[in-house]
């Protein structure tokens, strides 16, 4: 299987709690590729800058260490991100439904709204 996490989901696996034990089994599973965006990596500072959120200060090197693989956003993601329909108006989410469907990826998330693209979901 290849995920990508929500960025609630990568922080739920760091902090160890939230997961259900199916979206936990297919994360820790290492026949599965996992991925985390750059646009988690992204939401996640700006939140915190923002003090809305508590968080690792070395996600970096937490994505690395759990053996995930980093995703970059490619030019052709955004494009995609941008033409998606309104369903969903956040834009880090948005960019994690244009990611997933370019790269053939089931997005681990709790977000029901990524049910109206086409997109698999893993619910957390």
């Amino acid at each position: 299987m290849r995920l990508l996490l929500d960025t609630h989901a990568l922080l739920w696996w760091l902090a160890d709690d939230g997961l259900t034990d199916p979206a936990r089994d297919a994360i820790a599973d290492p026949a599965n590729l996992v991925m985390v965006s750059a646009a988690s990596a992204w939401e996640i500072s700006i939140k915190k800058a923002l003090g809305k959120l508590q968080a690792p200060d070395d996600i970096e090197r937490q994505v690395d260490d759990g053996g995930f693989t980093p995703l970059p956003i490619s030019i052709a993601h955004g494009l995609d991100a941008g033409q998606l329909p309104r369903h969903h108006e956040d834009p880090f989410d948005r960019m994690l439904i244009a990611q997933a469907i370019a790269e053939g990826l089931t997005i681990v998330t709790h977000d029901k709204r990524f049910s109206q693209y086409a997109v698999p979901t893993l619910p957390t």
